[in-house]
């Protein structure tokens, strides 16, 4: 039963959502309407139907609003995102969004939105990160995204981040994210060496799980802990690859929301409700993708979002 002493903060990789229009300085030629993909205003719309209708439901069986903080990975630009939280769902809620363009190749990123009611920003930049391949070669990738900002007026950081993928391989990309896990940790720890009890949130797509060296050794601290680590199991994450489960999509918080003082960690969630499932095939069970290859079967993403719900 929702209670209204509760909110929640989500994450959510909405697996390309990109508009139909044709951006000559990135690779999205597959989601224009003459692309691979055909992807034209009636398919574009609709997906930003399916991920505002998600968000208005997460945390809804504990909390009496939707999220107050949403991240969201893979969003092409911030009209984008304007057009999520102005959709007939969502738009009698007073959300807005932070967000800002990164050298992404494909030109995906990752955006903030945010309740004005009980979030108020204070400040926000994109924290340019350089990861290389293992030949030296740069690799254009999304800058983290952080945000100052008043929840429920108290002094909050937020930390939106997706780290580069594993397409290459494990081993030939690992590297990349203990950097980026290295870069985060140096700019918690000027957060936390200035206020020790700093309320700090750090959320993403980190694709590695809560076990992986980048996150268990280089992030999770006696400071900063990963509910999400409880979450996994082998019928069970955000996102299925190969047939196994995998819970990249994490939201992890600073020790001072344990304590009895402002606001207070309860709990954390994967929201995997059956509407958001695929429910035939060899993919039963796993999200609904808007596409299987080339095959368009107009449904949400290849992850499902995962929350967390705080105590006021």
């Amino acid at each position: 039963m929702a209670e209204d002493n509760l909110f929640s903060i989500a994450f959510y990789n909405t697996e390309n959502l990109f508009d139909y229009k044709d951006d000559k300085h990135t690779l999205d030629n597959d989601f224009t309407p003459s692309g691979r993909k055909k992807w034209g205003q009636y398919r574009y719309q609709h997906k930003v139907n399916k991920i505002a209708k998600v968000i208005s439901k997460i945390g809804t069986q504990h909390c009496v609003f939707p999220p107050v903080l949403i991240g969201l990975a893979e969003v092409e630009t911030k009209e984008v995102a304007l057009d999520v939280i102005n959709s007939e769902t969502l738009r009698y809620l007073n959300y807005d969004c932070i967000h800002y363009e990164s050298p992404d190749e494909r030109g995906i990123d990752v955006a903030l939105l945010y309740h004005k009611d009980f979030f108020e920003i204070l400040y926000s930049e994109a924290i340019h990160v350089d990861v290389f391949e293992t030949n030296g070669v740069k690799d254009d990738t999304r800058d983290i995204l952080y945000v100052k900002g008043n929840l429920y007026n108290e002094e909050t950081h937020v930390f939106i981040n997706h780290w580069p993928s594993r397409r290459k391989g494990i081993d030939k990309t690992h590297l990349k994210r203990i950097s980026l896990a290295k870069l985060l940790s140096k700019k918690i720890e000027a957060i936390l060496d200035k206020d020790t009890d700093a309320k700090i949130i750090v959320m993403g797509d980190f694709n590695d799980d809560p076990t992986s060296e980048s996150i268990a050794k280089h992030l999770v601290s006696n400071k900063i802990k990963n509910p999400a680590t409880e979450l996994l199991t082998p019928t069970q994450g955000s996102l299925s690859h190969n047939g196994v489960w995998h819970l990249f999509d994490q939201i992890l918080h600073s020790v001072s929301f344990q304590k009895d003082k402002g606001n207070q960690f309860v709990k954390a969630e994967i929201f995997n409700q059956e509407f958001l499932t695929d429910w035939t095939g060899r993919n039963k069970g796993e999200p609904l993708r808007t596409y299987i290859g080339k095959f368009y079967r107009g449904g949400f993403s290849d992850h499902f979002p995962v929350f967390s719900v705080f105590k006021k």
